[in-house]
């Protein structure tokens, strides 16, 4: 039986940021990275240059074998590639693709998965986005071991970690990130001596977690409370963020926060979506009687400005904007 800590011959697959502290982890824990596979090139920037993404900088500086093919399921020289290294396991960690079944066949011990959630809760693209845009109170990483279906493999190894109430998706996926990367390694040693046994998920308490689309950074201010639109900007960071309309014109909103009732409303009821003005501070009036401070804006074809600098130009008088309306 293998002993922990045995030197094992891996194929590491991701793409993003996010795999990067494990690609890290498993180099230095002494692992023979036989071949890095990523996605390929893609065009980044304003210029849309073309860039490696950050595995394939990574491997390359350190000297690793890589690939990026374009398509995996039915590529046969890949397949033969992967075939002649003959690996003890393939990691996979936010690679961007779906596995094929020869490819989940190949190693011994497995392909096995970094998943940023608790699984079986938020199966599927952006676990880490859906926990902090639903204000969830935890979340965490899983190892599991790959099958054909989207994230419902047997459970190796689980960590749990708080979510700030003011933690943004952008700050809890550098810190998944770097904690998920020493659970591989403990799920690989685990794996290689008989420590770890896989655990089937209970699939009944399954949640999907689905690719962001544009329209799920648009601001619903009469569907939803202030605490529901600050959770989903929280979530949403970068891409898609959180933002309305005025005047027909489209609104980013770069900066928010749930407040109490402003002052400037006086005896006045507010309706979902209207404009508040007290003392140079912006806010809008959302469901369930809740208010949002809007405190850094960007109107369509302008700079970011704070709420201050953006009311001087707007026109907009102070207290309650009887023809101002968001949304």
């Amino acid at each position: 039986m293998s002993q922990p800590g045995q030197r094992l011959k891996l194929i590491f697959c991701g793409t993003p940021q996010f795999a990067v502290p494990t690609l890290e982890a498993l180099r230095a824990a002494g692992h023979e990275i036989a071949l890095v596979v990523s996605q390929p090139d893609r065009p980044v920037g304003r210029r849309q240059q073309l860039t490696a993404p950050p595995v394939m900088q990574i491997a390359l500086r350190a000297g690793f074998a890589a690939v990026q093919p374009e398509k995996i399921r039915n590529h046969a020289e890949f397949r033969a590639q992967l075939e002649a290294i003959a690996p003890d396991a393939i990691v996979v960690v936010a690679y961007g693709r779906i596995i094929p079944p020869w490819m989940l066949r190949l190693p011994r011990l497995g392909c096995i998965n970094l998943h940023a959630s608790l699984l079986p809760k938020y199966r599927g693209a952006a676990p880490i986005q859906w926990a902090v845009a639903n204000g969830d109170a935890f979340t965490g990483n899983t190892t599991m071991l790959l099958e054909e279906g989207l994230d419902t493999g047997p459970i190796l190894l689980q960590q749990t970690r708080e979510i700030g109430p003011d933690e943004t998706a952008v700050e809890l996926l550098d810190d998944l990130a770097r904690g998920g990367a020493p659970l591989i390694v403990k799920t690989l040693d685990g794996l290689a001596n008989g420590s770890i046994q896989p655990q089937p998920q209970n699939h009944e308490f399954a949640t999907f977690a689905p690719l962001l689309t544009r329209d799920d950074g648009r601001m619903d201010f009469a569907g939803r409370a202030a605490h529901e639109l600050y959770n989903r900007w929280r979530g949403f960071q970068p891409w898609p963020g959180a933002f309305t309309a005025l005047d027909g014109k489209k609104l980013i909103v770069h900066r928010l926060a749930p407040a109490a009732e402003p002052a400037a409303t006086g005896d006045s009821v507010a309706s979902c979506g209207q404009v508040c003005v007290d003392d140079q501070r912006l806010f809008v009036a959302c469901a369930e009687n809740t208010w949002l401070e809007l405190i850094e804006v960007q109107i369509e074809g302008r700079k970011r400005m704070p709420a201050a600098e953006f009311l001087r130009g707007a026109g907009i008088a102070a207290g309650l904007a009887a023809h101002v309306r968001l949304g």
